[in-house]
């Protein structure tokens, strides 16, 4: 889908940019950009949101995504509590279409990275020992000069193209049919879900904030999300309940209210529906693991 014009992150002078990121929160703004990117997570905790998929993130969750894909990076709640001392810290990599040149495509020794490229537009989730290799190549870029950096960006990306360790995030299909001038409309729906999902939301509040009919909204979204919205939420509230699982100390009904179901009846029955374990299994499961 071809986007209106946008500023590039990437300077005139520059083939390419890698930064350290520091902050109390990772960027909360849903967006797409013209970009690739590639993006490390080395401190910080929440659920990230690209194209039509969602999943917990935690430290060391590697993504490459190509151009116009749509993300988020959003951290839990307590990230965003006034008396707060989380922080979160990652290395991201900007370069553009043109980043090797025009041809490059047409070059056979290009050829692993053209598909590579061709692949990150459904995003691409690097795990494995691809991740753990990447790590620390990833923290030095961003310290690398002139040639030297261009290098060692060339390195991780023959890395990954050469990875059987890149596993696309989006469902195959999946188009961005969202318009440059709706992103303020998608975020403010994304920001209200994860800060009310707690609650009861009515479809009416959501198509307010979109300043949209709820008949036309419902339209909207399930054509922006391959979901509708209801399904949408119930993701988000389901995703909240598995990393409430991995704590010991929390009992299921408790975090069935905190995750805004109404009974704990409907909390099992949609969390096997979706899981195919009960909430109980998924704990035991999940704490067997370690042993």
């Amino acid at each position: 889908m071809k986007q209106a014009l946008q500023k590039s992150r990437i300077p005139e002078n520059k083939a390419f940019v890698a930064k350290e990121l520091i902050a109390p929160h990772f960027d909360k703004a849903w967006h797409f950009h013209q970009e690739y990117q590639l993006f490390l997570v080395l401190e910080g905790r929440g659920t990230r949101f690209i194209g039509d998929q969602m999943k917990p993130f935690r430290e060391f969750d590697m993504v490459f995504t190509g151009p116009n894909l749509p993300h988020l990076w959003r951290n839990d709640a307590e990230y965003f509590e006034k008396e707060s001392l989380l922080s979160t810290h990652g290395i991201v990599v900007y370069f553009g279409e043109d980043f090797l040149g025009s041809s490059y495509a047409q070059k056979e020794e290009f050829l692993a990275i053209k598909n590579l490229f061709e692949k990150s537009y459904r995003g691409l989730e690097i795990t494995g020992e691809t991740n753990q290799k990447l790590r620390p190549m990833l923290r030095d870029l961003p310290h690398k000069r002139g040639l030297e950096s261009l290098l060692l960006l060339l390195q991780i990306l023959g890395i990954l193209a050469e990875s059987q360790e890149c596993t696309p995030i989006t469902h195959e299909h999946y188009t961005n049919n969202n318009k440059e001038s709706e992103k303020d409309r998608m975020r403010k729906v994304y920001e209200f879900v994860m800060e009310n999902f707690q609650e009861k939301i009515q479809l009416s509040e959501v198509a307010a904030l979109a300043n949209m009919t709820e008949s036309a909204f419902s339209r909207y979204f399930k054509s922006r999300m391959n979901r509708t919205f209801s399904e949408f939420l119930m993701d988000v509230r389901l995703a909240q309940a598995c990393k409430l699982l991995h704590e010991m100390d929390r009992n299921i009904s408790e975090i069935a209210m905190e995750c805004g179901f109404q009974t704990l009846s409907h909390f099992n029955r949609q969390f096997k529906e979706k899981m195919g374990l009960t909430p109980i299994q998924y704990k035991k499961d999940f704490w067997r693991s370690f042993g």
